[in-house]
């Protein structure tokens, strides 16, 4: 096993204020800078705080900024660096530092609580769902979310607007609308809750302008902005300026 001295910029600090610190460690091969920061706690800075939990990708505890990028410590692997290269770690820039590595992010617990849960089918009791496989399929890619954060962290939307924070959810949560409102079985309309008015009116899909930026940075790959936000702002548009569908509304509604 070869070993080399690698150079890394830890970001240390709180609430009130921080900056980087240099330092150098061994890494050896095969190593992800999850293991390196662990390193530096056992060596060199045993009061440094990070979050991190499964180290196997799968629990989206130890997001984090390397190099600018929002990654998951334990999925970024040193062989992606030259050796030669300063490797920089900094907490993520959207949500407030607690200390060193660790931020609150409790904004995003705040929001998926805003998020209206499935509703269940009145005339179906529980078993009794069914469903085609290309309905289940369509939506079960978001189900793949770790919940790390990393795209809420990198949208603009939120990382560059303090203000935005209070009326916008964020891709996370607005995916989290699409699929719901993409179930086959869902029966929020038949209570009364309009999953696309309200992710347009309360959640702020219309902040969204579709960059990408939170698909790149997904460590499980789900196309956030082409399966469930562009689809999503789609039939808002419909619903609210298609004259057809407009109109169509309009009679259903008198209807009933």
């Amino acid at each position: 096993m070869s070993t080399y001295e690698a150079r890394f910029r830890v970001w240390r600090g709180d609430a009130g204020g921080g900056g980087l610190t240099d330092y150098t460690v061994e890494v050896h091969d095969g190593e992800v800078v999850l293991d390196i920061v662990h390193r530096l706690q056992a060596t060199q800075a045993p009061d440094l705080a990070v979050r991190w939990n499964c180290k196997a990708g799968k629990c989206g505890s130890c997001s984090a900024e390397i190099n600018g990028r929002p990654r998951l410590l334990c999925m970024t692997r040193m062989s992606v660096f030259d050796r030669d290269e300063t490797v920089t770690i900094t907490p993520m820039r959207a949500f407030p530092v607690i200390r060193d590595l660790v931020t609150d992010v409790s904004f995003n617990y705040a929001k998926a609580r805003e998020i209206p849960a499935f509703v269940p089918p009145a005339d179906l009791a529980p078993g009794e769902y069914r469903m085609k496989q290309e309905d289940v399929d369509r939506s079960q890619e978001f189900r793949k979310c770790i919940e790390c954060f990393l795209c809420q962290n990198t949208c603009h939307v939120v990382r560059d607007h303090e203000e935005n924070k209070a009326v916008f959810a964020g891709p996370r949560f607005l995916m989290r609308i699409a699929e719901l409102d993409m179930h086959p079985l869902d029966a929020a309309g038949a209570s009364g809750l309009d999953r696309r008015r309200t992710a347009q009116d309360t959640h702020g899909l219309g902040y969204c302008n579709i960059t990408k930026c939170c698909t790149e940075v997904c460590p499980e790959n789900i196309a956030i902005t082409d399966n469930a936000l562009i689809p999503m702002k789609e039939r808002v548009v419909d619903r609210s300026y298609d004259p057809v569908v407009w109109l169509g509304s309009r009679i259903r509604r008198r209807k009933g």
